[in-house]
């Protein structure tokens, strides 16, 4: 056979004026580029979410084995993110490390099924405004809580005894030696990880999650510093399928409510990776429903060992694409990278600070406000920027579940209230000026979409018509009309010229 391996891994960028050796070699170097940026990303994903280390490097395995080999988008890479911390460190909380299985596995399977109904692409129609809103409420938690990790110590449970307690926070650390030490190592790798992009020729040569991780490592390491350190248990000790008293949870409305977080998060921050993605190269563009169908597969077969939900991640994405990738080989190879780190070097994990980490997640949940966005979105969107604003706080105030449906609701009601503009077009006025015309009926033509919305507006317009007119409504102008508007037009009208007729009929009685 003529036809190698390789070839089955093109089609991404396009291969044409290089040899499969050529594009092998690119995909070989981004994989190692991705490699190192997604090892620390999926150690500290997994500490703030409340569950093992490793769990967050198998999800990353599943990511580049399983969901980098299947069809949809052949340059983005998958992996535990950030965006869906804050969510599973609340199902971790309220039903255990062991209810987590079944959680991603039911996602993964919805999204399956989403894919295969053809419904990937309808995400597309979600407003950005809501997503922003979201990835914002996500990055707010996220650095909330995680600034207690900076401290070592341990974190509230809700997103508002996060920000209240931050006051409380500090004076605890400035009472602390250990606790200074921790919160420097933090701050120390946020600074690098601004600072180490600037340094092109470092950059090249080490990502800068990774540069950070390690300068802290080693500085913890040098000086003995009293700081907790990540837990390791071991690769296979990590593993918890889901048992039959976890599926036997999905009975709980609360439960059921988690797994359509996960899927609709899951799957709207993959397909906006994806088309953000599409945006770094000119190769072959994204399939949404073949890449729903593939983040999964990916989710299920996380779900089975108890690991940690899997998004697309634009991070590890823009890594792959800007080290060079041609094919979905570079994706692969990082999930095989991965998983000879997590067999052969485990314990390497256990050196890592968890201040650290908490460091590489605070930056990580800064990079999710859109604050560059925010100031230009009011002056030009402003209904779109208070849609962004109230569904982050909604989820700062509530969780995340509530938060999303409160800024889909919201995006709705603005979108409807925006396209139900009616027009009241009254003709006939000058007919009761004295010309002997004033028994002539109004004519009046109802053109736009009229909605129950609309409604209070529309009889308001109506009702400031002269009173001793008869009308005549004409509704053909109108795109739309829903049920309540067109009874209550028809009511209007037949009680106005029934009291037309009325008052006329009592005239014509009166003696001159």
């Amino acid at each position: 056979m003529r036809n190698s391996l390789l070839d089955r891994f093109r089609g991404a960028r396009g291969t044409s004026g290089s040899s499969g050796a050529g594009t092998f070699r690119a995909d070989f170097t981004a994989s190692l580029v991705v490699f190192l940026v997604a090892v620390p990303l999926c150690v500290g994903v997994a500490v703030a979410s409340g569950v093992p280390a490793e769990l967050g490097l198998i999800t990353g395995i599943v990511g580049g084995l399983i969901t980098g080999f299947l069809p949809g988008s052949s340059l983005q890479v998958s992996g535990p993110a950030a965006g869906l911390t804050v969510l599973v460190y609340e199902a971790v909380e309220e039903y255990g490390v062991a209810a987590l299985g079944v959680l991603v596995l039911i996602s993964g399977l919805l999204q399956l099924a989403m894919g295969a109904l053809g419904l990937g692409r309808w995400f597309r129609a979600i407003s950005v405004a809501v997503v922003q809103g979201m990835l914002a409420g996500i990055g707010l938690v996220l650095i909330a809580g995680q600034l207690y990790a900076l401290a070592d110590a341990k974190a509230p449970s809700s997103g508002l005894d996060k920000i209240f307690g931050i006051p409380e926070l500090i004076g605890d650390v400035a009472g602390s030696g250990d606790a200074l030490k921790a919160v420097a190592v933090g701050v120390g790798t946020i600074a690098v990880l601004v600072l180490w992009p600037r340094f092109r020729q470092g950059a090249k040569v080490l990502p800068a999650p990774l540069a950070a991780v390690a300068l802290a490592t080693a500085a913890t390491a040098i000086f003995d510093l009293p700081i907790a350190r990540v837990e390791v248990k071991g690769l296979l000790d990590a593993v918890q399928p889901p048992g039959g008293s976890e599926f036997a949870a999905l009975a709980e409305v609360g439960v059921i409510g988690t797994v359509l977080a996960f899927t609709l998060i899951a799957s709207a921050e993959s397909l906006f990776s994806a088309a953000a993605v599409d945006r770094l190269h000119d190769g072959a563009r994204t399939d949404y429903n073949k890449e729903l169908m593939a983040q999964g597969a990916g989710n299920a077969v996380c779900g089975v060992l108890g690991a940690l939900p899997m998004t697309a991640v634009i991070v590890r994405s823009a890594a792959n694409v800007q080290a060079g990738a041609k094919t979905k080989a570079s994706r692969v190879l990082h999930g095989v990278w991965l998983l000879i780190f997590a067999v052969l070097f485990p314990a390497a994990l256990g050196i890592i600070p968890v201040a650290t980490l908490a460091g590489v997640l605070v930056y990580s949940g800064w990079k999710l406000i859109p604050t560059k966005d925010l100031v230009p979105l009011w002056r030009t969107h402003r209904g779109e920027a208070i849609i962004l604003i109230v569904t982050a706080g909604a989820i700062v105030i509530t969780n995340m579940f509530e938060g999303v449906i409160i800024g889909l609701l919201m995006a709705v009601a603005k979108t409807a209230w925006e396209t139900s503009h009616v027009h009241v077009e009254v003709s006939g006025r000058e007919d009761g000026d004295g010309n002997g015309d004033g028994d002539k009926p109004l004519y009046v033509r109802v053109r736009g979409n009229a909605t129950f919305l609309r409604l209070p507006k529309l009889l308001d317009e109506l009702e400031g018509l002269p009173r001793e007119r008869e009308v005549e409504l004409d509704l053909t102008g109108l795109r739309h009309v829903d049920h309540a508007c067109e009874m209550a037009l028809a009511t209007w009208t037949e009680r106005h010229n029934a009291v037309v007729m009325r008052d006329a009929a009592v005239e014509t009685q009166v003696p001159a």
